[in-house]
């Protein structure tokens, strides 16, 4: 019943920046860590950044500073700021929340992902 929906993906030349959100939507619902994930043709799905619900955020090693990961609590949204964008970085990114809904145990939400490709 809870949803996860991407948005701000798109094509961009290499050194561009995107913004992308991620808004859930449903009722009675929790919103604990937050995630963004990624997963090129052919490639596995790999994680690249988390922020849990006061903030602490982590970053796959390889980002080298480029990406931000946020969030709104009071909008049920996180983002993630991309900067510096390079063709490696295409892929289709998917948000990924823990939540608890109805006082129930925690549980992993996914978004349907939004392509991202960087090209001159």
């Amino acid at each position: 019943q809870v949803q996860l929906v991407e948005s701000g993906g798109g094509l961009v030349q290499p050194g561009g920046s995107l913004r992308l959100s991620c808004a859930a939507s449903g009722n009675s619902f929790v919103i604990y860590t937050m995630a963004w994930y990624r997963q090129a043709p052919g490639k596995q799905r790999d994680l690249v950044a988390i922020i849990t619900r006061t903030g602490t955020t982590n970053y796959a090693d390889s980002l080298n500073g480029r990406f931000t990961i946020s969030r709104d609590n009071a909008k049920n949204t996180v983002y993630l700021q991309m900067n510096s964008l390079k063709p490696e970085d295409t892929a289709v990114y998917y948000c990924n929340a823990e939540i608890s809904r109805l006082a129930t145990a925690r549980r992993d939400y996914w978004g349907q992902g939004t392509q991202v490709t960087v090209s001159s």
